[in-house]
């Protein structure tokens, strides 16, 4: 059934037939938060190659293959990471199955589609936002006639990454219509504002967004450019992000809070059981301060910049496994590149039903970190620990 499959892969290739391929419904031997991968052919300067989208929870990517290595991917893939393949070509489509007692179906039947793929590479992409919204000029992003400024293009770059992960997020875990959403470490708003553009103007909600920023120029700044815009549910307070108390918080924003802040404002969301978190740490101090290695990593560590590195693996290695001991399916990954922006991490997670035995591995796995690294104690873990103790 397979080698069928197979065969019909490379003849519409060859024929030039082929218009796309999916492969859904993976095993427990595909990589974490993998969805399906889609299969498309494209014309690039070395020629005609298969492009791979692999889609995952919140992110693609995207790999290109000659004919001969698209075909043994495929039967790689096939072979034990993905049950499901659809194949359509303008001829025939095929698709391919798998079935609870193993046993597998072939099927062809007449074409879905008339037209021809489409080879281009760079395919004109949605977007998310146009850069012609008023509160981008208001923030110093765009001109008057809506043109990216020169100076703002990696801001710019930084905000559509933004929007696509947090699309990618809600695909899977919608906001209820009204979500209560905090922004915790605001800043000049950028991402706060185009998280409110786009869940209002693209999906249609009515949230209440929040924006907490200590210094209150900036908080003056973004709420005149919020009411320019008529965006009556977006607002900015002056406060620390401990101070802030909310009732009802469904999504957690914390975008390059300085240090133990991200704990702050990730203590906070998990307190509050918010069903989305978003943190993109910035500086790792408390961490760097605290630790006494006991492991092979002493000798490494006398190198102030590894120091400083394994520091920031350590910090945010814990708060992902702190997350998962309270219940959260947690993803850590690059939010944009490294030429756009150093501090380029990303921790995502949302609220799932994890069992006790996986929080309590996730846990145990903490106390070995922090035994190994002479680390008495996480900023986060502090915190959590605290509410415990108040409830």
């Amino acid at each position: 059934m397979l080698e069928s499959f197979l065969a019909a892969f490379r003849e519409t290739c060859e024929r030039g037939t082929f218009i796309k391929c999916t492969l859904s419904r993976p095993t427990a031997q595909a990589p974490t938060d993998l969805k399906n991968i889609y299969l498309r052919p494209v014309l690039l300067k070395k020629g005609h190659r298969i492009a791979f989208t692999y889609r995952f929870a919140t992110r693609d990517e995207v790999k290109n293959f000659t004919l001969e290595e698209a075909e043994h991917q495929l039967k790689a893939l096939l072979n034990g990471q993905f049950q499901n393949a659809d194949l359509f070509s303008t001829e025939q489509d095929y698709s391919l199955s798998k079935g609870p007692n193993g046993k597998t179906n072939w099927q062809a039947k007449p074409p879905s589609h008339q037209q021809s793929a489409d080879l281009s590479h760079d395919r004109s992409k949605k977007r998310l936002l146009e850069p012609t919204a008023p509160w981008l000029c208001e923030l110093g992003i765009t001109n008057r006639q809506g043109q990216v400024l020169p100076s703002a293009q990696d801001k710019w770059k930084q905000i559509n990454k933004y929007l696509e992960i947090v699309e990618s997020l809600l695909r899977a875990h919608p906001l209820p219509t009204d979500a209560h959403i905090a922004d915790m470490g605001s800043g000049k708003g950028y991402l706060t504002f185009a998280l409110y553009d786009f869940l209002t103007h693209r999906l249609g909600l009515t949230p209440t967004i929040v924006g907490i920023e200590r210094r209150k120029n900036l908080v003056e700044l973004c709420q005149q450019a919020a009411q320019k815009a008529g965006f009556s549910g977006l607002q900015f307070l002056a406060q620390d992000i401990a101070d802030y108390q909310p009732e009802r918080l469904d999504m957690l924003i914390a975008l390059h809070a300085c240090d133990t802040a991200t704990d702050l404002a990730l203590a906070a969301g998990i307190q509050r059981r918010a069903r989305i978190l978003l943190a993109a740490p910035c500086c790792h101090k408390h961490v760097r301060q605290h630790m006494r290695p006991q492991n092979e990593m002493t000798p490494v560590m006398r190198h102030g910049i590894l120091e400083e590195r394994q520091a920031e693996i350590l910090t945010d290695g814990i708060r992902a496994l702190l997350l998962e001991a309270n219940g959260y399916k947690t993803s850590v990954f690059e939010f944009v590149s490294t030429e756009h922006t150093a501090k380029n991490l990303l921790i995502t997670a949302v609220s799932a039903a994890l069992s006790k035995e996986h929080r309590a591995t996730a846990l145990r796995q903490v106390n070995a970190l922090k035994a190994s690294f002479g680390l008495p104690e996480h900023y986060l873990e502090h915190l959590l620990a605290a509410r415990t103790d108040k409830q």
